[in-house]
């Protein structure tokens, strides 16, 4: 089992930065990508930004060149740098880590995906 906690949501201002992480615990060798998804009033959970236990980053087109994310694999944590933010940032954001079975072929039978609580960005105009 993994357990995700994701912290660092607040409220600020237009253009302003914020940095969220995420600690994961548990059987952490089994975690091939770490992942940061949003969810906005009324709209579904999106995937903003994506990394791999070999440090393959993605990102959604709407937070190229504002967004980044690193991962430090030795303490099981994952960062999500964000800049420039604009009020169209504004959701709860949630760390998700992804457990490939094949990883940890004697624990895990299948693929499984762990989430955090989320936590709330509110960017203001």
């Amino acid at each position: 089992q993994v357990r995700v906690m994701d912290s660092g949501g607040g409220l600020v201002q237009a253009g302003a930065s914020l940095t969220l992480s995420c600690a994961a615990s548990g059987d952490t060798n089994c975690i091939s990508a770490m992942n940061w998804y949003r969810q906005g009033q009324g709209n579904e959970r999106d995937l903003v930004a994506s990394i791999s236990d070999g440090g393959v980053v993605n990102y959604a087109n709407t937070v190229k060149g504002r967004f980044t994310i690193s991962r430090d694999n030795a303490k099981n944590v994952v960062n999500l740098q964000m800049d420039n933010l604009k009020t169209e940032d504004t959701a709860i954001y949630y760390c998700n880590a992804h457990v490939t079975a094949t990883y940890c072929p004697g624990e895990y039978a299948y693929d499984l995906d762990y989430w955090g609580q989320g936590t709330t960005v509110t960017v203001s105009s």
